[in-house]
């Protein structure tokens, strides 16, 4: 019953490919077209035919503080008046990046992007340079957004594909994909191979659902990748901020000498970032030879909404109340039916069949529960969500469990 909905949908599809712009949000595993947002507050949002939603997918988890929130709404409306960009350094650039560097104990300068994308494909290029070697390691079912060398073997919409038609072997026959917390078969690997200038990975992987690193995995890799004078790359896209004010690395104790940052650092606008020590970042232009730039990089709207969002995430608790909210839906689930993987405030429902997981999907959408659209992606809480919404939440996860399985 989304009449204005599949309208929507049925005039996109004609001016623009599967009437999406990113390929997840078609829903096409799920067999029902797509939601069409229309508006939102706290934890949750609507579409264009007024059904409410309370929401777990938190704009894939960028949303920490949930829709609109006041503060965030005030800030970035004040800026808008000032004005939305330069093309030009704003003062609201060195706020944000004095956040990022006294929280995330690795950086200690950091460069602005528009998104995930651009924050890794620019850490591998800073990366080859510093190192003067070629070859990049990645990890099977870890996604680091769409670049060619990346889009390898990747998590998220992607893990249906070895690569991408478009995608050069010229190009990707530099990057090695070795499985996941293998410690032996990588350790065995990295000592072999000299070519290595950088193994990047999710501290805790998010696009094959949550699956987190072992402390023993992140260790030899950080053991290895020093031996080897290569530069180990932390993609925090998603777990910065999330898990911690000091994200993945802030959890294990282990620092990467390059991390990427998005989502959370932007407050809900598109803002992304890579950074480390100075004498790596400094390679960057215009201080060193390696090139990277962007027309809205630093935007002063998203600087704005991410000084606030960070501003707000280190009340004492936070993250405690994050991870309590969280228990409340997951922990009395059973466990014979699904298993649950769970990191702070995010979570995946690991079922047996990817089936399962679109029955599960269309069932909570019936009653007003989104969860992401993919079996491969994690849900998220956000700090607004309710008590109420969190209780009702668990008790139509467990109806699932009881009369559909």
């Amino acid at each position: 019953m989304r009449p204005q909905s599949y309208a929507i949908y049925d005039s996109a599809c004609k001016v623009a490919p599967g009437g999406v712009h990113s390929p997840v949000r078609a829903f096409y595993k799920m067999g029902i077209a797509p939601l069409i947002a229309s508006h939102a507050a706290g934890d949750m949002f609507y579409d264009a035919d007024g059904h409410g939603y309370i929401d777990y997918c938190c704009s894939w988890g960028a949303l920490i503080l949930g829709h609109a929130h006041p503060k965030v709404v005030e800030a970035v409306c004040d800026q808008v008046h000032k004005g939305s960009s330069f093309g030009l350094s704003t003062e609201a650039e060195l706020a944000l990046a004095d956040r990022i560097v006294e929280l995330v104990p690795s950086i200690e300068k950091v460069r602005f992007v528009s998104s995930g994308t651009e924050a890794t494909m620019s850490a591998l290029r800073l990366a080859r340079a510093y190192t003067g070697k070629t070859a990049i390691v990645k990890f099977s079912g870890h996604y680091h957004g769409h670049s060619d060398a990346l889009l390898v073997q990747a998590g998220s919409g992607a893990r249906h594909f070895a690569s991408s038609k478009g995608v050069l072997e010229d190009v990707i026959k530099h990057t090695y994909v070795l499985p996941f917390n293998d410690i032996r078969a990588c350790r065995q690997f990295l000592q072999e191979h000299s070519d290595v200038a950088a193994v990047i990975l999710e501290p805790v992987a998010c696009n094959m659902g949550v699956v987190p690193s072992s402390f023993e995995f992140l260790q030899m890799l950080r053991e290895e990748t020093l031996k080897a004078k290569a530069l180990l790359i932390f993609d925090e896209v998603i777990t910065g901020f999330r898990l911690g004010v000091a994200g993945a690395q802030g959890l294990y104790g282990i620092l990467p000498d390059l991390t990427c940052l998005g989502k959370i650092m932007g407050g809900g606008f598109p803002a992304a970032a890579f950074g480390g020590p100075s004498e790596i970042m400094d390679r960057l232009a215009p201080l060193g030879d390696v090139y990277q730039a962007g027309t809205l990089s630093g935007n002063p709207v998203a600087m704005i909404a991410g000084s606030c969002t960070l501003d707000l995430i280190k009340a004492p608790g936070f993250y405690e109340e994050l991870s309590q909210k969280t228990d409340l839906v997951v922990h009395s689930l059973p466990q014979e039916h699904v298993r649950i993987e769970k990191r702070g405030s995010l979570f995946t429902p690991f079922f047996s069949n990817e089936d399962i997981y679109k029955r599960f999907f269309l069932y909570l959408l019936e009653k007003g529960i989104y969860i992401p659209p993919c079996a491969h992606e994690a849900c998220c809480i956000s700090s607004v969500h309710t008590q109420e919404h969190l209780e009702y939440t668990r008790d139509t996860m467990l109806s699932f469990f009881r009369d559909c399985l």
